[in-house]
């Protein structure tokens, strides 16, 4: 069925693919970016909403240099989390649903298998208690459709300043330097427009309430650059390291995996294997590089 629907961080690597996904169904999307809307100040928030008068309102705009905001968490805090709540009192005052993008960060990653939404919180930095404070505040004003993801990646990392872990490693292989990997932090990386088709489907069956969407494998940093060195065919200098020698200004969650189960047993699809989605993102920016 289609909607209105208002997409925040409609730029971004995952905004740009739920605005593909969702225009794809029918419906009539807004795309708002940092420089159309400063969602910071309600007033602005509010009155672009009632503008358009959306059914549903799609927040991927998110504050996300995670070591950054030890340093600057209360500009983290205003992104992440006050500005989630102005959106979510607007669309209490449109009647409009909400959806909202969340984090493994959430967790603290103590745990041996893939987390679910029955899981305990327990952030770790800035950045982590920013995102957990933005679930609470749309949980306060609304009944929202939350979707806590990972390490997500997509077609659009080739067009934003800092891009992905993809556009990382292959930069820093073009490089000719030793790369160093962690090998004992474990995710569940994800591919922005998998992400999206799985949203869209929720959406469309009226989920609310969190939900997980991982990429569906638990994955080291290490193998996972492993995976894109070979699927890319270049070979460079690549090194173990972990978080005792590889240390860094946020505390990270050492095992952030992310179980899918109850975003299947509510009707979505299961995520494609995550060596089919690199494969599909190394050709797809192959052709990007080579179009003029």
């Amino acid at each position: 069925m289609p909607h209105r629907i208002a997409v925040f961080g409609g730029a971004g690597q995952l905004g740009a693919e739920l605005v593909q996904t969702f225009e794809s169904t029918g419906s009539k999307v807004l795309r708002l970016t940092r420089a159309e809307v400063d969602i910071t100040d309600p007033v602005q928030v509010e009155r672009r909403l009632a503008a358009f008068d959306p059914d549903i309102v799609v927040n991927a705009a998110a504050y996300n240099m995670v070591d950054v905001a030890e340093k600057e968490p209360v500009a983290a805090y205003l992104v992440n989390a006050l500005a989630v709540r102005n959106m979510a009192v607007a669309c209490r005052q449109l009647d409009a649903r909400f959806v909202h993008f969340s984090t493994d960060y959430v967790f603290d990653g103590t745990a041996t298998r893939p987390y679910t939404e029955q899981d305990p919180t327990h952030p770790l930095g800035a950045y982590a208690v920013s995102k957990l404070a933005g679930e609470l505040y749309a949980q306060a004003y609304l009944d929202p459709l939350i979707i806590r993801t990972s390490g997500v990646f997509g077609p659009g990392g080739l067009r934003t300043a800092r891009g992905n872990f993809i556009e990382l490693m292959l930069r820093l292989a073009a490089g000719g330097q030793t790369i160093r990997v962690v090998e004992d932090h474990v995710a569940s990386p994800t591919y922005a427009p998998e992400l999206a088709r799985c949203t869209q489907q929720l959406v469309e069956r009226g989920c609310t309430g969190i939900y997980h969407i991982g990429g569906g494998q638990a994955i080291s940093w290490y193998e996972y650059a492993q995976m894109i060195f070979r699927g890319a065919g270049v070979d460079p200098v690549l090194r173990r390291t972990n978080e005792r020698e590889h240390r860094t200004a946020a505390r990270r969650p050492k095992y952030s995996a992310l179980s899918n189960a109850k975003m299947e047993a509510a009707g979505a699809d299961p995520m494609p294997p995550l060596q089919t989605v690199v494969e599909q993102y190394l050709s797809t920016r192959q052709v990007a590089v080579l179009t003029p």
